[in-house]
């Protein structure tokens, strides 16, 4: 693909925005290449974790300015650029794996829903959540209005997004926009080594932990605990159930297969 690549390293997917000339920004074609992405590498089983990040020391700064004419006749270009990566937002939401967001620099805009999509973010020191959209009159995209809330509650979500000021790694991190910030030099390392972490994981486990996770917003209490309970004793029929019991026992480290 042009602007994104898309690398396996054992167990791990790994998608990097890939148009440093532009600051990561999306364009038509790289909105439909970063969905085709997602969607290859969460179809593939024998990839237990994804990771996404962005090239040249930005994550992703939302749409490409340049491609848009500044009038009601973009409202067709942007629909379809939203389409497509509401599409990979919600593809990697859903994933039944594991997904890191390693933020290394600069989100801003539609960057921001794929920045927190993941179910670890990490983010480097020198880089910065922007919202971005009130600058040129535009409303939220990328699922940031949903995941913003969420995250760090209605009254932050309101003040990130109406005060429009830069959020940094540290701030990011306390107010649970990321999950933990690391130094610059030792980002890509941290990346790493997180996202072979879950990729050695009980993958099955990890993916119905991740739903629940995700439907518990829209239960009440006792039919969560309900799903809980057959979610649970469903796992108990996987190999990773038995590896993990014996490891435990033999007060040994589970190898776990994702099976």
């Amino acid at each position: 693909m042009e602007h994104v690549s898309v690398t396996r390293t054992d167990a791990v997917g790994r998608i990097t925005m890939d148009r440093p000339e532009s600051n990561n920004s999306i364009d038509p074609a790289m909105s439909e290449q970063l969905h085709e992405a997602a969607i290859e590498l969460v179809e593939d089983e024998t990839v237990r974790c994804i990771v996404l990040t962005g090239s040249g020391g930005t994550f992703n700064t939302g749409a490409d300015l340049g491609s848009l004419s500044a009038d009601a006749g973009d409202a067709a270009l942007i629909r379809s650029m939203a389409h497509q990566l509401h599409g990979t937002v919600s593809q990697l939401h859903r994933a039944p794996k594991p997904v890191v967001c390693g933020v290394n620099g600069v989100t801003a805009g539609g960057g921001i829903g794929l920045s927190l999509c993941g179910d670890v973010v990490l983010v480097a020191e020198s880089a910065r959540f922007e919202f971005a959209y009130p600058r040129i009159g535009l409303s939220a995209d990328g699922g940031s209005s949903y995941f913003l809330p969420r995250l760090v509650g209605l009254r932050r979500a309101q003040e990130i997004a109406f005060r429009d000021e830069p959020v940094g790694a540290e701030e990011a991190a306390e107010m649970g926009l990321a999950t933990e910030a690391v130094p610059d030099e030792g980002f890509e390392d941290r990346l790493a080594e997180e996202a072979v972490r879950l990729a050695e994981g009980p993958t099955r486990a990890h993916a119905a932990t991740k739903a629940l996770l995700r439907q518990s917003f829209d239960r009440q209490l006792d039919e969560q605990m309900a799903t809980e309970a057959a979610t649970i004793a469903g796992l108990t029929g996987t190999d990773d159930y038995r590896r993990g019991v014996e490891a435990f026992f033999d007060e040994g480290s589970p190898d776990f297969r994702g099976e």
